[in-house]
């Protein structure tokens, strides 16, 4: 047994780091036979899905007690329809967590009359798997081949619905960089969209993800059928950089319009985060962040990602945390003139 002041010392430092969920039986018993929900904001088999199913084949044996891990799918309002189930309905006892799109969390802070469904500034972020780039894609049979081509002419572009990607980031660049395609919304995620491009329905689309692109669409890239017409973030991609594709900063010189563009992309920095309801102890919560990392840092997963040609870029739950609380502190003008921009 440790001397009394070791212990107290030993005490007072878990208090202060809040690390002391465990007392043995926390750590060990806690999900001993239990299963985790893992709700997946988006339809089967997009980049949010692969993702997901990713994690959740290893994430467990993170956990003491290996609780089993059942994937479900909710799409619906850009993983808001998710998000508002976690926090309003599922049980708070860390057995239900949430995959979302970052769409979800910022629309309560982009939208001009928001469906509120959940807080995003009070759920419990686990961290994010990926901080990613967006890209603006088009299909090269089309005639399509690069961004200069959608700023000549109106062609028509595949969407998802409000508080997704391919519906903000489209209706932002139409405004902030001269895009002059028709937005066709109503898909059912980027896998719907990828088969409405082969049957002609579209000839391209906005707000990708680039690990997405590659994990759904890696024959599509190699056999030149997919042309990436831009790339979107705060700092440019290497990759595509060398790859000749143009920055969204060619087109968005500076002004409101890259203000407009900063706050909407930002939230790429969470790009797939993953969350527990706001009212969930601070006991499992630590426990499912602790797992979390440990996954992200988990060489069998990594070799899975690289399997998958999935980009793994972590943030932990905490750093999130701040990065949400950060955006929706945001100056009302510029939040002003990004709800214009990525609403019709």
């Amino acid at each position: 047994m440790l001397p009394l002041n070791d212990r107290r010392t030993l005490l007072a430092a878990c208090a202060a780091l809040g690390a002391c969920i465990a007392a043995p039986a926390m750590a060990q018993d806690y999900y001993a036979g239990r299963s985790i929900d893992l709700i997946i904001g988006s339809g089967p088999a997009g980049g949010y899905d692969i993702y997901g199913r990713a994690l959740a084949r290893h994430i467990n044996r993170h956990i003491p007690g290996k609780p089993s891990i059942v994937v479900k799918n909710m799409p619906g309002a850009g993983s808001g329809r998710a998000a508002g189930f976690l926090a309003k309905i599922a049980p708070k006892d860390g057995t239900v967590i949430a995959g979302i799109m970052p769409g979800a969390v910022m629309g309560t802070l982009l939208e001009e009359k928001p469906e509120i469904l959940f807080d995003p500034v009070r759920v419990q972020y686990l961290g994010t798997a990926n901080n990613g780039t967006r890209v603006c894609v088009g299909w090269a049979a089309a005639g399509v081949k690069s961004f200069d081509d959608v700023r000549a002419r109106e062609v028509p572009f595949g969407a998802v619905s409000p508080n997704e990607s391919t519906h903000d980031y489209a209706f932002m660049l139409k405004k902030t960089a001269g895009a002059k395609y028709k937005v066709v919304s109503g898909y059912n995620g980027t896998t719907e969209i990828g088969l409405a491009m082969e049957r002609g329905e579209v000839v391209g689309s906005c707000g990708w993800d680039w690990a997405s692109v590659k994990a759904q669409r890696g024959d599509w890239l190699r056999d030149n059928k997919l042309s990436v017409l831009l790339q979107i973030g705060l700092e440019r991609n290497n990759e595509l950089s060398k790859m000749g594709v143009p920055h969204v900063w060619d087109y968005v010189k500076g002004g409101v319009d890259r203000a407009v563009v900063e706050l909407v992309s930002g939230q790429q920095v969470f790009q797939r985060s993953y969350i527990a309801p706001p009212e969930i102890p601070a006991a499992p919560l630590s426990v499912l962040r602790n797992a979390f990392d440990a996954t992200m840092a988990d060489a069998q997963f990594l070799a899975e990602a690289d399997k998958l040609r999935i980009d793994i870029a972590p943030l932990p739950g905490a750093k999130v945390q701040e990065i949400v609380q950060k955006l929706h502190a945001t100056p009302k003008d510029v939040v002003q003139a990004a709800r214009a921009a990525i609403r019709p």
